[in-house]
């Protein structure tokens, strides 16, 4: 998983990223870190990445997590996957992805729906604009958002 569309960071993105300044910054939050999980090629590590994800933020106790992915096609099925697997260690989980014209997963579950989309681009597409389809202080206020609502939610179902 990435933070965005890698291809169009700068490194001066991935030093003050600000969905990890939002996080890092709110007194709700006990911001734990940041976790980054590679794309296999293979399906059955596909998956394996997408449970030891999980296991890790289970063993930290982990009550939420703002997930994100930087692709689309193939990387759909170890993002849907890992989503999956957080999301049934009972750990509240939103994601964040470019999803833009293309609308749909290639793969869904009930994880899926709540994935946010960071497009900007009136079209939907990814731009050649350095640094406009990547996750910004709107996108981070969101998924902050987002996954206190969820984290609540849950928690009264749980009780």
């Amino acid at each position: 998983m990435g933070i965005g569309p890698s291809t169009k960071e700068t490194s001066l993105h991935h030093f003050q990223d600000p969905l990890v300044d939002l996080l890092a910054g709110d007194p709700d939050i006990d911001f734990q870190g940041v976790i980054v999980v590679g794309t296999p090629q293979d399906n059955a590590m596909k998956y394996l990445v997408g449970q030891r994800t999980a296991a890790w933020l289970a063993g930290m106790r982990t009550n939420g997590v703002v997930a994100s992915t930087d692709g689309w096609g193939n990387s759909d099925v170890d993002f849907a996957n890992t989503l999956a697997e957080i999301g049934q260690r009972e750990i509240s989980v939103i994601g964040l992805k470019f999803i833009g014209s293309q609308a749909k997963f290639v793969v869904e579950n009930e994880y899926t729906p709540y994935v946010l989309d960071f497009n900007k681009s009136e079209k939907g597409i990814e731009t050649e604009i350095v640094g406009e389809n990547t996750i910004d202080r709107r996108d981070a206020a969101k998924a902050l958002a987002a996954i206190k609502l969820k984290m609540r939610k849950d928690d009264q179902k749980i009780r």
